[in-house]
């Protein structure tokens, strides 16, 4: 019964370390860049884009489907060092325990 007991406080204090990362995910930013940086993209923590950034040489009407194409690019950038800060903070969390199949972060 004690190894019930012991098990159940780690889960609550897992929990509680869950619910501090979701509230510092507010103040994470990362930036995704393509083209050589002509284009960049920021995200919250959480995957939400928080701007976009396109460098003046870009605008020109005749590039546009490369202007999007950039864009694209750029957000799967910021959402590739999105996952993996978030990937670093849950092995910290976890203290490196193995996580189930199938379990999602806070923010996919």
């Amino acid at each position: 019964m004690a190894d019930f007991m012991g098990m159940m406080k780690k889960a609550a204090e897992l929990q509680s370390k869950m619910q501090s990362m979701q509230a510092e995910l507010e103040s994470i930013e990362v930036e995704g860049a393509s083209g050589g940086g002509v284009v960049k993209v920021t995200l919250s923590g959480k995957g939400d884009l928080k701007g976009v950034r396109i460098d003046d040489s870009l605008l020109k009407p005749d590039e546009k489907e490369i202007v999007e194409d950039l864009l694209v690019t750029a957000h799967a950038d910021a959402r590739k060092k999105l996952e993996g800060v978030m990937a670093e903070k849950m092995q910290a969390l976890t203290g490196g325990l193995p996580l189930p199949a199938g379990f999602k972060l806070p923010f996919g």
